[in-house]
């Protein structure tokens, strides 16, 4: 059996409506349950309906902990997500309630040399780059403790959503004699500033999620007994129902704006513009909009 498990069970739940939240709970459960059944993957990619899918981590005797093997799997998947166009939204979450990841796995790297070690880092360096690259936007569903190459990894989606519960958001890795290596010092610092990513890496504090919203860490906290994979979907479902095309290239532009000066930043937006303009969902939005009525993308 290939390491890569890529199951897509359809659900169809387009006619959803975004008040019923029992049913959306209801669908992930089902999608959690079926998840189980492929006990082999430790990471695999699952449609929750058209236009957003599941990469879920599931080890759940490890609490995910980033294995040879997950990242192995983990590559392989975000490769299939990269070329489907049919993932509108992607999100990154755990099988297992109450978890998301626990960072590198530090048994399996008690028996690693040290070559083994640097081509374990450079290959996580390289999923969490074609996870933060991916053309489609991206959430983290932090679900449970998002430590060391944990929080790494929910550090290269787009956004981030945190369970109401969670209290171990961090980088602990001074404490450990390291300092973070999967991009921690970089990405964390683009996102919060100097200071911030300095007090947070220097003390190698941990945070609830409450404190992680108002750091500016995660982007939502869920509310009390609704999970972050849920609170995900919800949001998931909403960014979806925007042209698939417009949120690819929105989502090209954000990114280079800060590597671009202003000028060559705003000639690049313009360039992503136009692409759009003779598009069929360009043509589609007018006209559903001049009929009133909601708009039907294809990514066209």
């Amino acid at each position: 059996m290939s390491l890569l498990a890529y199951a897509i069970r359809s659900h169809t739940t387009q006619g959803l409506s975004r008040s019923i939240q029992p049913l959306r709970s209801s669908l992930l459960r089902n999608l959690q349950t079926a998840s189980t059944h492929n006990p082999e993957a430790e990471a695999f990619l699952e449609q929750a309906h058209s236009g957003v899918s599941f990469l879920s981590l599931n080890r759940p005797k490890a609490k995910n902990a980033i294995s040879l093997r997950l990242l192995k799997e983990f590559r392989e998947c975000l490769e299939a997500a990269h070329f489907d166009k049919s993932i509108r939204v992607l999100i990154v979450r755990s099988t297992t309630p109450n978890s998301f990841c626990a960072g590198a796995d530090l048994a399996e790297r008690r028996t690693m040399s040290k070559q083994d070690v640097d081509k374990f880092l450079l290959d996580l360096r390289g999923a969490l780059g074609k996870l933060e690259n991916l053309p489609m936007p991206t959430i983290a569903a932090i679900d449970g403790p998002a430590l060391g190459g944990g929080l790494e990894l929910a550090l290269a989606c787009d956004l981030r959503v945190a369970g109401h519960s969670v209290t171990k958001i961090g980088l602990p890795e001074t404490k450990l004699g390291i300092i973070p290596g999967a991009g921690g010092t970089q990405r964390l610092t683009r996102l919060l500033g100097l200071s911030k990513a300095k007090n947070l890496i220097f003390t190698g504090r941990s945070l609830s999620a409450e404190e992680a919203l108002e750091y500016g860490l995660v982007d939502y906290v869920s509310k009390l007994d609704v999970s972050a994979a849920d609170r995900a979907l919800e949001l998931a479902e909403e960014i979806s129902a925007n042209a698939p095309l417009a949120l690819r290239a929105a989502k090209q532009a954000i990114s280079r704006a800060p590597e671009l000066a202003l000028e060559p930043g705003l000639d690049f937006e313009r360039a992503s513009y136009e692409g759009l303009l003779h598009s069929k969902d360009r043509v589609e939005a007018l006209n559903a909009f001049k009929e009133k009525r909601a708009p039907v993308f294809k990514g066209e």
